[in-house]
């Protein structure tokens, strides 16, 4: 059990013993903040009496490869997720204009994927990124649309900025977050 961890997180175990578990191992286990597992034992009611009082959790397990994965999967959930980004479309601006009320929109073409409206977005200048925003308005012949697809032009309004040029290319993409494993060696 000691061999369940990574550089961010692992198993620390406070003490190992033989038998069943007492009432001192769950003022021990109240005092570290930690859990009691046990293997082919039993605990005594008044045992479990003091755990419910003190909001310890007692797991009991008669197979020892369901005690190592269930604590396996406890490490895991503490592990941060990776976050990927994941481009669902790209658009050319072929004109800017501004519109008043909402501010300046980039008449564009999507040339890949799909442009989603409150998707995340960075426009790319002569292979430079000079903005990051989210989409906030996305229009096609003068109607709201939520998505527009490849092959179609529309006008797109990025937050915070409004100094776009023909030619840029707007990226719009999401981050989606990765549950990690652990490796146990």
């Amino acid at each position: 059990m000691e061999k369940i961890k990574n550089d961010e997180v692992g198993v620390n175990i406070i003490h190992k013993g033989v038998g069943n578990v007492t009432e001192s191992d769950v003022l021990l286990a109240e005092a570290s903040d930690a859990v009691i597992l046990g293997f082919n034992i039993q605990i005594p009611s008044n045992t479990r009496l003091q755990a419910d009082q003190s909001n310890v959790e007692i797991r009991s397990y008669n197979i020892i490869y369901q005690a190592v994965e269930d604590l396996k999967l406890a490490v895991e959930g503490l592990l941060k997720p990776e976050l990927v980004e994941e481009v669902i479309g790209e658009a050319i601006v072929k004109e800017a204009f501004k519109i008043p009320k909402i501010g300046f929109i980039a008449g564009s073409k999507v040339t890949e994927g799909t442009i989603v409206r409150n998707a995340k977005a960075r426009v790319i200048r002569e292979d430079e990124e000079i903005a990051v925003g989210e989409i906030v308005s996305l229009k096609q012949l003068k109607d709201d649309a939520k998505e527009i697809r490849e092959g179609f032009e529309c006008g797109i309004g990025i937050d915070n900025f409004s100094k776009f040029k023909e030619g840029d290319i707007i990226v719009c993409y999401k981050i989606i977050s990765i549950k990690r494993k652990l490796e146990v060696i």
